[in-house]
Order: structure tokens, then C-alpha cells, then sequence
């Protein structure tokens, strides 16, 4: 938390967070942090067997870094570890044709959450049977096209969507399948905006208020709308399964008791998902294996006391599968040395990118970890703070992480776990187009999403284009 006096003198500012230590080796690699096939020759990071200072020369910085055996394998192994499950992978997370391809080889299916979202799938040929479209406010528009593709599952979230989707199901003579988000009242570890199943927030339907056996009732008593099962999520960058087991037990409850009291058999059961990864040395994430058994054996336990068959259940690892398959490389262009009160002294290191490609750390205080990618560097580490070039105070990329002490301008710098809500959270602040997205594999690079140009930042100015 930022002192009333200002950043400086918060407890720890110039030091650095208490779990950050200086390396052994400054050129070093924490693999935890990095894609499977990250690794450093002679100080120059290379990923899928592409070496960073190759790829900038070839598509230009800044530029995310794709690294496709890391994604596929990671999908695998939520898919093989959760075989029984249905396995979702978040679109929001980042999305793009590619993307949706590589998702629907590795036999997963695919969470949308808006018309942009699906229409990524749909242009990429994914099997509509295994979309499912989140929401909290749909629009009549999205429903409809929903509909006409044949979605798998709509998650409902509200009682006006309850009514929209049936009347657009009788309009169209097409039935629609859905799911009820509750809120089960579960506090998760995570950041306040990113934890999703307390009670005062904006999705679902409250177990505790009553809403969601009222939701269900709506549902079943509307033509056209088939009651698959009951929706939960308790938030993002969720490290272990506390949180679901009660989450579980409560929604586990409710399936029992609408089973019990409406006489209908609900098949499924979606339990979320949000799994962290390591952003830095601090994170401790869970396997997916682990994962499974943990969260399996929380499900067969709960359906056994309430004497329940067991549903067919779902999750979605959220950023689990492409946070750690991409890293972002940036060139540095300044290097500053700030001096501050009683002589201490701040390093500043600015890239040419910046809050515009990766919004994370000023929206979230988001922690990332960073390293020198061009070169190997004999200098002593010196605390630094990554910042971008945008006209904002907070437009931080790393708040603390040690560097060499000779980075200069025109070195590279990589941060690593950056596939999951920074190209789509990206924007044009400043006007800066943003990044390409370039994936590598076995030596070779590819394009999967093109850099923007000026003329794409123009075309939607009508004054610009009469």
C-alpha cells in the first residue's frame, strides 16, 4: 500500500518487496517463470529455439512471444489430468484464430464471454457444441447469435437474461442450454477485482439470498430453455482448492436440494477455475494433476453425504494454460538514476512499450519479473524499476526486479508470463499501435497477430478517412 507520503517512503520501497532477493546470477533464468522451452546461450534468451535478438530484428519491439509447444502442452495436461471433466479454456484470457485452433486440437472447449469473443471462434471453425458464453449482460443481439450457431451452454446470469433467452428460443424454434451462475459467498485469495464469488459483486445469482433456487425455478418453467446444471467460479489466480471445497459444498447443496424439491435431474456442474501461475519467485501454483485429485475427490465426498449422484463436471484453468506461454520483449531506451530524500536513490528503465501492452500492473499492482534477453552482462545486479513510455506516473511494467547494473539503451529486456490479459487488455493509449504476437516453435517464428500500423490507428477517424 502506497504511504500517505508518498511511494518513497512506504516501508520497503527502496529494498524491494521482502520476498525479492538479489540473484546469484543476474544472467540466470527462473524456470518457473518462463515457457518450457526458454533457455539462455551466452546470455541471449531464446524461446522455441528463437533467439529474441533475431526475432526483434525480424518483426520489431516491443513484441509478445508465443511459444506454441509450451501452450499445447499445458492444455494437454489439463485435459489428460481432468479426463472425466470437461476442460474450458478462457478466451478472455487471449484470443485469436490461432489460438482457438491449437484449443480445439487439444480437445478442449472454449469459454466466450462476448459477440467479438465468439466470433473468434466461429471464424476460427471451432465446434460450437463446445462453446460456452459468460456474461453479465448479454445483449439481445449476442443471445440470438448465439442461438443461431448452436452454442453448447449459455451461463445465465441474470433474470432479465432468463427471459430474453426463452423468448428468443420460442422466436427462433431453437432451444437454448444453459447453466445458472450462483455466488456461493466465497472470499478467495486474490485481488478484490478479480475474485468473483462473494456476495457483493455483479455475477450470478446468491445462493444465501434465495436468487438462485428462484433462477433455477425461472428456467425450468420457461419453454425452450434446457437446465444443464449449476455455474460457479470463485475467482482468478487461485493457488490451491480451500476455496473450492467450500465453494463446492455450497453449490453441491443447492443441486441437492433443487434435485430434491422440483423433482429435476440437473446433469452438470461447472466448479470455475482461475488457477495461478508465477508471475515471480513468490508464487507457488498447483498442478494440474493435483488439481484434479484434490478437486474430484472434494466432489465425490460432498455427493456421497448428501446422497447425490455425482454431475459431469467442468472447469476453467483461466490464465493456467497461455499466462506462461508468452513472454514480452522490450527495448530499452533511457536509464535513469533518480535521487530521492536522505540520498537514497531510485533506477528507471524505460521501454518502449508500457501500460498500453501490458495494463496489469497499474490495474491490478500486478507483480512481474523481467530479465536482461540480449546479451550476458557482467555487472553487478542493481535494483531496478521497468517503466514504459506513456504519460502516466503509473505506467509500470516491473515495479522491482534486479538488473545488471550496465543495462543501456538499445538492450533487451523480456518479461516473462504475460499470454493471459495483456494483448487483450491491450488499448491505443497514446496512440500507440499495438504489438504483434509472434509465435515460435522448433526454430522458426510465425505471425499470429500482426503488428498495428498508423493506418490502423486512422481507420475508424472519419475526419481522417472523408
Amino acid at each position: 500500500m502506497t504511504h500517505e507520503a508518498g511511494w518513497a517512503h512506504a516501508p520497503g520501497a527502496l529494498s524491494g518487496p521482502h520476498w525479492l532477493r538479489e540473484p546469484a546470477d543476474v544472467n540466470a533464468l527462473v524456470p518457473l517463470l518462463w515457457s518450457q522451452t526458454a533457455t539462455k546461450t551466452d546470455g541471449v534468451l531464446e524461446v522455441g529455439g528463437v533467439k529474441v535478438t533475431d526475432l526483434v530484428a525480424e518483426h520489431g519491439s516491443p513484441a509478445y512471444v508465443l511459444d506454441e509447444a509450451d501452450f499445447r502442452s499445458r492444455a494437454r495436461a489439463f485435459r489428460d489430468a481432468f479426463s472425466g471433466f470437461d476442460v474450458f479454456y478462457a478466451g478472455k484470457a487471449f484470443l485469436c484464430t490461432t489460438i482457438a485452433r491449437w484449443v480445439a486440437e487439444e480437445g478442449l472447449s472454449l469459454d466466450v464471454c462476448s459477440g467479438g469473443e465468439l466470433t473468434v471462434a466461429e471464424r476460427a471453425g471451432f465446434p460450437m457444441e463446445r462453446v460456452g458464453f459468460h456474461g453479465n449482460n448479454k445483449s439481445v443481439r449476442e443471445l440470438r447469435r448465439a442461438l443461431e450457431l448452436g452454442v453448447g451452454r449459455i451461463i445465465v446470469d441474470s433474470f432479465h437474461e432468463i427471459e430474453r433467452l426463452a423468448a428468443l428460443a420460442a422466436e427462433l424454434g431453437r432451444p437454448a442450454r444453459v447453466m445458472v451462475r450462483v455466488t456461493a459467498g466465497v472470499e478467495a485469495h486474490t485481488h478484490e477485482y478479480i475474485a468473483t464469488a462473494h456476495e457483493d459483486q455483479k455475477f450470478g445469482f446468491s445462493i444465501t439470498a434465495g436468487d438462485a433456487r428462484e433462477a433455477v425455478r425461472r428456467v425450468l418453467a420457461a419453454d425452450g430453455l434446457e437446465l444443464l446444471g449449476l455455474h460457479s467460479h470463485i475467482g482468478s489466480q487461485i493457488f490451491d482448492s480451500s476455496g473450492f471445497e467450500v465453494a463446492a459444498r455450497r453449490v453441491l447443496a443447492l443441486h441437492a436440494r433443487v434435485s430434491e424439491e422440483l423433482g429435476v435431474d440437473m446433469p452438470e456442474m461447472d466448479l470455475g477455475g482461475g488457477f495461478g501461475i508465477a508471475y515471480t519467485t513468490q508464487d507457488d501454483p498447483s498442478d494440474p494433476a493435483q488439481l484434479a485429485t484434490e478437486m474430484a475427490k472434494i466432489v465425490e465426498h460432498e455427493c456421497r453425504a448428501l446422497g447425490v449422484a455425482e454431475p459431469r463436471l467442468s472447469i476453467e484453468p483461466g490464465r493456467a494454460i497461455v499466462g506462461p506461454a508468452m513472454c514480452t520483449v522490450y527495448e530499452v531506451g533511457t536509464v535513469k538514476d533518480v535521487e530521492l530524500d536522505g540520498g537514497a536513490r531510485r533506477r528507471y528503465v524505460s521501454v518502449d512499450g508500457g501500460m498500453s501492452d501490458n495494463i496489469r500492473t497499474a490495474l491490478y499492482d500486478a507483480d512481474y519479473s523481467c530479465t536482461l534477453a540480449s546479451r550476458r552482462a557482467e555487472a553487478v545486479p542493481v535494483l531496478s524499476r521497468v517503466v514504459g513510455k506513456h504519460c502516466e506516473a503509473g505506467d509500470i511494467v516491473v515495479t522491482d526486479e534486479f538488473l545488471p547494473g550496465d543495462v543501456a539503451p538499445g538492450d533487451l529486456v523480456a518479461v516473462p508470463g504475460t499470454g493471459a490479459y495483456c494483448r487483450s487488455m491491450a488499448s491505443n493509449y497514446n496512440h500507440a499501435p499495438r504489438p504483434p504476437v509472434i509465435g515460435v516453435r522448433d526454430g522458426k517464428s510465425f505471425t499470429v497477430l500482426r503488428r498495428e500500423t498508423d493506418d490502423d490507428l486512422l481507420s475508424t477517424d472519419v475526419g481522417a478517412n472523408p
